[in-house]
């Protein structure tokens, strides 16, 4: 039987970095004077915003295993992993390539900051680990998901322990992976964590979702089982801790974001399988086929990359509410209208390209001519 496109997954990852792209803008732009909890809309905000990093992780595990075990079943695994080890090691440099300041460096002052760790590495990095993995276990698809389960958990646990590592004596391009000291974004753990788990998914989707009532199963696991993570998972650590007396388990607890966001994650699968049927739009499915483009994109317009002028630089943490409300709506709207045009600017600008190498190669030759005469 034909496997179905999984049109879910497309909307999530549409949604996610739709969320992504006006966190940042209001995160970067908004005056802090607001940022309080004491603005109802901000704390609502806030927390609704703290999903999309665990979304997109997760999103990004259940892909890349689902694809893998696609290939598997057509017999086609070797292309598909070398395909995702090349996106993998493409997004590492990418990552790195964004925050480095071209102009800043030609001016002859150099820094290390480039080397912080940002999402792109983190992806990058876990598609690596995650093919790795595969090809190890890929006969034993049972031994791989309980060991990517148990992965994620131990990763997931055990954060108090490294929740304020530091590593001095360790070179930055290495320690910036494991912390952010230095002022990394994201680092490996906890946020493989989610990786792990999604790529768990992605194997069951792939077994079983030709399955009857599949889709009706996994939709009130999802809902069920995130509803359990996000408001139990504190009591079951807690509990933990009073029954084996292991101080881990109550440290857990007490700052317990990881596995509440996974569960909202988890919600959050649900509502949009729940609602696949009204997500098939072609602009939904090409929106999370270029969440790429769009953070590239984002990125320079925001963050000023390669040239150090963004929007960050004039407007950092200066704009009212309703100012940076409006501002990010037509911040989304510009950079999804930019990558939708991606072909069409392509094309504009191989064929500007062409001509204006044409254009020099013309006077060159014209001018060689003349000073042979």
């Amino acid at each position: 039987m034909k496997d179905k496109r999984l049109y879910f997954l497309d909307a999530v990852r549409a949604f996610a970095i739709l969320m992504m792209l006006q966190g940042h803008f209001i995160d970067g732009l908004l005056d802090p004077i607001y940022k309080s909890n004491d603005y109802i809309i901000f704390s609502i905000w806030s927390d609704l915003r703290g999903n999309t990093a665990p979304l997109f992780f997760t999103i990004t595990g259940l892909v890349v295993m689902f694809l893998l075990k696609k290939a598997e079943a057509k017999n086609n695994e070797n292309f598909r992993i070398k395909k995702s080890i090349k996106r993998g090691i493409s997004l590492i440099l990418i990552g790195y390539a964004l925050r480095i300041p071209v102009f800043y460096w030609l001016s002859g002052h150099f820094n290390s900051y480039f080397l912080v760790i940002d999402v792109l590495q983190i992806i990058g990095v876990s598609l690596l680990i995650l093919n790795g993995l595969y090809f190890l276990l890929k006969s034993k698809p049972l031994v791989l998901s309980l060991l990517l389960t148990t992965i994620g958990t131990l990763i997931f646990l055990s954060e108090p322990l490294y929740r304020n590592l530091a590593l001095p004596h360790i070179p930055d391009v290495v320690v910036n992976y494991i912390t952010k000291e230095n002022g990394s974004v994201f680092t490996f753990f906890p946020w493989f964590g989610y990786v792990a788990y999604g790529s768990v998914l992605g194997i069951i989707f792939q077994k079983f979702q030709n399955k009857e009532q599949f889709k009706s199963i996994a939709i009130s696991s999802f809902l069920i089982g995130g509803f359990a993570l996000s408001f139990l998972s504190s009591m079951t650590l807690e509990a933990l801790y009073y029954i084996t007396d292991i101080k881990l388990f109550y440290n857990a607890s007490i700052y317990n974001y990881l596995f509440s966001r996974l569960g909202s994650v988890a919600i959050t699968f649900g509502i949009f399988y729940a609602l696949e049927s009204y997500l098939k739009h072609p602009l939904i499915s090409k929106l999370g086929n270029n969440t790429l483009s769009i953070y590239v994109v984002h990125f320079i317009i925001l963050y000023g990359s390669f040239t150090g002028v963004g929007l960050y630089r004039y407007f950092h943490h200066s704009l009212e509410p309703i100012i940076a409300s409006i501002g990010a709506l037509a911040f989304v709207v510009a950079v999804t209208f930019i990558v939708l045009q991606e072909d069409k600017i392509k094309a504009f600008l191989n064929v500007n390209i062409r001509k204006a190498l044409l254009f020099i190669k013309l006077n060159t030759v014209s001018r060689i001519r003349l000073n042979r005469r």
